[in-house]
């Protein structure tokens, strides 16, 4: 193999590992357990150490979808070079590093959606049209859809006639009913992904719909149990262990989303170097992730937690339950989304539903919707003009 070929993909490789470090450290690595933490349900280095676990295994077993979009399905007609990739990598994680270090709320999924498709536009690259509506669609409901979930499930927690030894099981087994059809890499049948019905399916000899209703109606209503028994005999006990489920969840859910941004672009290489596998990709993205939760994330953890101590830990569910519906949405779309965005989107819905309209900042709503859409043009535009200039 060529020596120089070897020597640029380690470069790319490194560009790589720092954007995972710095998604590791930003809201990815912050915000699954940052409500815990707020409702002092868990310490703030446990729940770096946690997030940074949960966020591993999701990106080695869910992360391929959104690896694979990002890698080559953002722009039709050519396949990144490695100059290229290390651009958009470099590009991506210093403009998120500026952002971690000046406060300025830089999404990561706009960022590096925006250098993709810069890049790939600048080198001749056709667009994929398609894909930007499906990505378009997520990004525009995802503050309605997750916003209006949590202030739904906000305003209906702490009412007298919906007692919480009820209503808390009832979204636990929501929660159970979505987990048990998400799909993992290491549950089809060879080298496919497969979910947890699809396996009790097998293992019955039962296919067809009745059977997969069946399997998750019967996931849904063991967690319901369960999850009433612990509430029903311990409340506070019960809540603080539901708040770290959905954190455990949400971090999983954070893993699998987001390591796509890191390492997608490293995708399109592997074919010349094969030495590499998609695994192994996925693997040294999922650890620079966790590295970046247990060196860079304690510092966000805290101050986030600050904004949900007010919430509490009902509240807190009420914000951690859409965020990872969404979540999962968009590993199962393949579709680049902003962890940022889903619950700052979901913060807002369950605070309306506490507070009404006054605890609703209008002005900061909009700077930070603005701060959003800026991310992308400003990364698309510099990309394009760097890859442009740089690599034609």
């Amino acid at each position: 193999m060529d020596p120089a070929l070897i020597a640029l993909f380690a470069g790319a490789a490194l560009a790589s590992l720092f954007m995972a470090w710095v998604i590791g450290a930003g809201s990815s690595g912050a915000t699954p357990f940052a409500p815990a933490v707020g409702a002092n349900a868990i310490t703030t280095m446990r729940a770096a150490f946690l997030v940074g676990i949960f966020g591993f295994a999701g990106a080695v077993t869910q992360g391929g979808n959104v690896s694979e979009a990002v890698g080559s399905g953002l722009v039709g007609g050519i396949s990144l070079p490695i100059a290229g990739v290390i651009l958009v990598l470099v590009l991506g994680a210093g403009l998120m590093a500026v952002g971690i270090t000046t406060g300025y709320p830089i999404a990561t999924a706009f960022t590096v959606t925006g250098a993709v498709i810069g890049v790939g536009l600048a080198l001749g690259g056709t667009p994929a049209w398609s894909k930007y509506q499906q990505i378009a669609a997520v990004w525009v409901l995802t503050p309605f859809v997750g916003g209006g979930v949590a202030f739904t499930i906000a305003s209906l927690l702490p009412r007298p006639d919906v007692p919480e030894r009820y209503s808390v099981p009832v979204l636990a087994g929501l929660v159970g009913a979505v987990l048990v059809n998400v799909r993992f890499g290491f549950l089809g049948e060879g080298s496919t992904s497969g979910t947890v019905r699809g396996l009790g399916q097998r293992a019955l000899a039962a296919d067809g719909l009745a059977s997969a209703v069946g399997i998750t109606g019967l996931a849904a209503l063991a967690v319901a149990v369960v999850v009433w028994w612990d509430v029903s005999r311990d409340e506070r006990g019960g809540l603080r262990r539901v708040l770290l489920a959905l954190g455990a969840l949400v971090a999983f859910s954070a893993g699998g989303s987001q390591v796509g941004l890191a390492v997608g672009p490293l995708l399109p290489l592997l074919d010349e170097v094969e030495a590499v596998s998609t695994f192994a990709v996925l693997v040294g993205g999922g650890l620079g992730m966790l590295v970046g939760s247990w060196t860079g994330a304690p510092r966000m953890i805290k101050s986030l937690a600050r904004d949900y101590s007010s919430l509490g830990p009902r509240r807190s569910i009420s914000a951690l339950v859409p965020s990872f519906l969404i979540a999962q949405l968009a590993v199962l779309l393949g579709v680049p989304v902003s962890f940022n965005e889903i619950v700052v989107s979901a913060i807002i819905g369950s605070g309306a539903a506490v507070g009404g309209r006054e605890a609703v900042d209008a002005r900061k709503i909009i700077l930070t919707v603005g701060a959003w859409a800026g991310s992308f043009g400003l990364s698309f535009a510099l990309a394009y003009a760097a890859g442009f200039l740089l690599l034609n």
